[in-house]
């Protein structure tokens, strides 16, 4: 194993500026990673190996030229899922549907790590069109758990959180609709950030839930993750739904932390403690709590009365969305079509029936459904009523009560590879933790905070005020000052 692949993203930069190795070895170190685990962990469907000593190979020449004055990101790998385009390389969204398809134009998040210099090395596996919370969904394959390879390392954006617990890249790319970055940073140990919607551009994401998609960063540390969401960040003109909101140098805010959050109030949700979370859960959060009180911040218990009702409203909101979105994948233009089609009704049918996997089948057909004559008002116009009550309840809570809430990421930590494709309600019911921060549009972070008794990671949840990552990446940070959690422990492990 090569060292290069444990360090931080700040100490390759500084690696980078002295000389002490260049962008193509690093680009090298994590390609080698890659090879060497790949087959393993299944997180990558397409290595860009030409594309990335490529792109390294620029980097050295802009470091060489512009030295401290280039960009922070100048020669850094990245992964990107494959729910991005990227102009040129195939992004499938790991579906039969879209094998082999390769966009002509980039993705604006994509885009902004290229004009920062960069480095892609490939595209990452996740649940097929980001429907899932295990990888089990992918066409082309189950994502395995570098700390445990017969557990899930949650979805969708599996493959992005095992690329980066597992040193295959220091950063990547994911999406999150109802905790798809949350809660795979939670079960592989690491760092995750969904931004507040309208913080990154969604152009070029290939949509699932239009009005809940984000796009956001991994990293092992939150400094790493900061330096990713600073990069990716902003006002895009071809995604209506992106803020002009200023956009802050979240790494040099959070390093500015004196170790006292003395003032800071963090709400304690009661509803998310709820029967059937596993005790070790449970037992780490507050440990955190405890972590937090210690330096000088407040714990203030709240409550989020329509919590219960949000896994409904997701799954009907999200699915009616989804409908809609899917139905431009018919075969005429792109992707799959079956071959042997005798009619137009028939080309349709088996191009789609065929192509999509079962699970985005299901949520097509429920998502129809609820949008169909005589079920709007009764499924989807009240899920809709009932999202204002959810964003209601925490506007309540930061005006009157806290700056900050805390919850689990999950009510688990990683399950067993198929322990719950049987029941997909069972399924749903593990994202009842992230789902109502993504139905507010609020940012959320997730963050290592201990083990259980199964060397599993277990994730704390912070949730902010809109926009306010700046200040919520600062008590994130704080916590990880404080406890050190050692993500290099699955870094260049061997099976």
């Amino acid at each position: 194993m090569n060292e290069l692949i444990k360090l931080s993203v700040l100490e390759m930069r500084d690696g980078l500026l002295t000389g002490n190795f260049s962008s193509v070895d690093l680009a090298k170190a994590h390609l080698e990673e890659i090879k060497a685990t790949n087959s393993t962990y299944n997180s990558f469907l397409t290595v860009t190996e030409e594309l990335a000593l490529s792109q390294a190979a620029a980097a050295d020449v802009k470091l060489s030229l512009q030295k401290s004055n280039s960009p922070i990101l100048t020669g850094i790998p990245v992964a990107i899922k494959d729910q991005l385009v990227t102009e040129g390389v195939k992004t499938t969204c790991a579906s039969k549907i879209l094998k082999g398809f390769i966009p002509p134009y980039n993705c604006t998040a994509v885009k902004k790590l290229l004009d920062d210099g960069a480095v892609i090395v490939g595209k990452t596996n996740q649940d097929e069109f980001a429907m899932g919370s295990s990888s089990e969904n992918s066409a082309f394959g189950v994502v395995r758990n570098p700390w445990d390879i017969e557990s899930v390392p949650g979805g969708s954006s599996s493959g992005s959180a095992v690329a980066v617990a597992a040193g295959q890249a220091p950063l990547s790319l994911g999406t999150d609709t109802g905790g798809s970055i949350r809660q795979p940073a939670s079960f592989t140990g690491i760092v995750g950030v969904k931004p507040t919607y309208g913080r990154v551009s969604r152009y070029g994401a290939v949509a699932f839930a239009s009005s809940l998609d984000q796009i956001g960063p991994f990293g092992r540390c939150v400094e790493d993750a900061a330096l990713c969401l600073r990069a990716i960040a902003g006002k895009d003109k071809r995604d209506s739904t992106s803020m002009e909101v200023p956009v802050h140098d979240y790494l040099h805010e959070i390093k500015k932390f004196d170790g006292h959050l003395k003032g800071l109030r963090i709400g304690l949700p009661k509803e998310y403690f709820i029967p059937g979370m596993d005790k070790e859960v449970e037992d780490s959060i507050r440990q955190s709590l405890k972590t937090y009180e210690k330096l000088g911040a407040e714990i203030v218990e709240i409550s989020l009365p329509h919590t219960e009702y949000a896994i409904a409203v997701y799954y009907i909101v999200a699915c009616a969305e989804a409908s809609s979105n899917l139905a431009r994948y018919d075969g005429v233009r792109y992707g799959y079509r079956y071959p042997e089609a005798q009619t137009l009704s028939e080309m349709y049918e088996k191009s789609r029936s065929l192509g999509f996997g079962a699970e985005v089948k299901r949520r097509i057909i429920l998502g129809t459904y609820v949008l169909s004559a005589g079920y709007y008002d009764a499924y989807y116009k009240k899920a809709q009523q009932v999202r204002t009550l959810v964003i209601n309840d925490f506007k309540a809570a930061f005006v009157n009560n806290c700056d900050v809430i805390a919850t689990p990421v999950s009510p688990t930590t990683a399950f067993k590879i198929g322990e719950k494709t049987a029941d997909p309600l069972q399924m749903y019911l593990g994202d009842v933790f992230t789902v109502p921060c993504s139905l507010a549009g609020l940012p959320g972070v997730s963050i290592p905070c201990g083990l259980d008794s199964k060397n599993l990671p277990i994730g704390l949840q912070l949730i902010g005020k809109p926009f306010s990552e700046n200040a919520l990446l600062k008590v994130a940070y704080s916590f990880g000052k404080e406890t050190k959690f050692d993500t290099s422990k699955v870094i260049g492990r061997r099976f």
